[in-house]
């Protein structure tokens, strides 16, 4: 999650926020997703709810009635990645693949392959003016990247940089052999840039903006790299554990890193040194967000801290889930958040629970939201579903739309499957 910067507008985003959201009745509908399986990444993009989940398929539903509109098939594994454009859908796999799909047709355009184990996680960098530091010492603003960029992050250890492909370019596909590994006869993938290599164990998550990427590993460290050149910068040591959550801070020059050691690091990343060490969860941080004023970390230990990313200070403890926490999104206003039993939205400002948005449920897997718009994805007594709730339009009847989707979906590893439902699977 990226800092959103102040806007002239906030009055009305504060007032939608405690009029509407926290005081009203939204529009609620839920709608059946991908059988029994789990929803392992989810986007709101352009009017649409993209759906990622480990039956190796994507769906793709209207934001508005959640109608299915298509499906994405063609991984030959768990999707656990995705990102999106305008245009274009990109998702990556336990097949080892990244995978970039037309939206408007649903089909398949590229399959680059190269990773030699699941693509963990991916990101997509679009061009922005940055400050940057030149050889003389003086910063200048400059334009980067010059052009979209896909990057992506393996249990094999290391990170790729791919150029975004342009939806009228022709469509490329990686070729297998037999064993499932990458041809000999296999020309050089074109739109491959860098293979960063470093990390000595699965690398769990990146965030990237302009030509900086940060990458948190299962080998304890925190990698900085120059995406434009392929360089690692620096190699952050501190956690005593595995790294589950990375945030890149580029207005503050910072990053951030969660850690299944229970602490919070704040890294300068001017210097590589560590600012400041959160302490205060009991378990593994597995999730950070970053907003302009508000850091956030979410635990296994079944609490939210949210701390001044300046100072590194404490400044509320929320502390009403029973469980490990799954998902959370954040912005100046509110907090929403899922885990086992519940969906919670809570006041970021004083760190009090607002309401209730589900009760009785199994768990949450993802969260997001965007404007008056909220959609999470639930597991209900085995079954997933999708929840939306529009805070735009008031109502007080929830619509339950149970019968229209015939998704269907099991995963070919039970053990797997079963770990995941139970909640540990979140967190590998």
């Amino acid at each position: 999650m990226t800092p959103t910067p102040p806007s002239s507008t906030s009055v009305d985003v504060e007032t939608l926020t405690y009029t509407r959201w926290a005081n009203n009745e939204p529009k609620h509908t839920t709608i059946p997703a991908h059988g029994s399986s789990v929803v392992t990444a989810l986007l709101l993009s352009y009017g649409q709810i993209i759906a990622a989940s480990d039956d190796n398929s994507i769906s793709v539903h209207s934001l508005e009635g959640g109608k299915l509109e298509y499906k994405l098939v063609g991984h030959n594994g768990g999707v656990w990645a995705l990102a999106a454009t305008k245009d274009l859908i990109i998702s990556g796999s336990t097949d080892q693949t990244v995978r970039v799909w037309d939206r408007k047709t649903g089909q398949c355009k590229h399959i680059f392959g190269g990773h030699a184990s699941t693509v963990r996680c991916l990101t997509l960098v679009k061009p922005e003016v940055i400050d940057v530091e030149g050889d003389d010492g003086v910063t200048r603003k400059e334009r980067w990247p010059k052009r979209d960029l896909i990057v992506t992050g393996s249990r094999d250890h290391s990170l790729r940089i791919w150029t975004l492909p342009r939806p009228e370019d022709p469509g490329y596909k990686t070729k297998f052999n037999e064993d499932g590994d990458i041809s000999d006869d296999n020309v050089s993938n074109p739109y491959l840039r860098h293979h960063l290599e470093g990390h000595e164990h699965a690398v769990r998550e990146i965030s990237a903006r302009g030509r900086i990427a940060v990458s948190g590993s299962y080998d304890c460290t925190v990698r900085v790299w120059d995406i434009i050149n392929g360089v690692c910068k620096w190699t952050l040591q501190g956690h005593t554990q595995k790294v589950y959550s990375v945030v890149l801070d580029l207005a503050r020059n910072q990053a951030y890193s969660g850690s299944m050691d229970g602490t919070v690091r704040v890294w300068n990343l001017q210097t590589g040194a560590c600012q400041h060490t959160l302490t205060g969860h009991t378990s593994l941080v597995g999730l950070v967000g970053l907003s302009s004023s508000h850091l956030v970390s979410a635990a296994a230990d079944s609490t939210i801290r949210v701390w001044n990313p300046e100072t590194g200070d404490l400044q509320h403890t929320l502390a009403a889930h029973t469980g490990a926490i799954t998902c959370f999104q954040h912005d100046e206003f509110k907090v929403l958040s899922g885990s086992d039993g519940n969906f919670k939205m809570w006041n970021i400002r004083d760190g009090t629970v607002v309401r209730d948005l589900l009760t009785g449920i199994t768990g949450v897997w993802q969260v997001v939201f965007e404007g008056s718009w909220c959609v999470a994805a639930v597991n209900r007594q085995g079954a997933t579903s999708i929840d939306i709730w529009d805070f735009g339009e008031v109502e007080n009847e929830h619509v339950d739309c149970a019968d229209e989707d015939p998704t269907e979906g099991e995963d070919d590893d039970e053990e797997t499957n079963k770990l995941i439902r139970d909640f540990a699977n979140k967190w590998c």
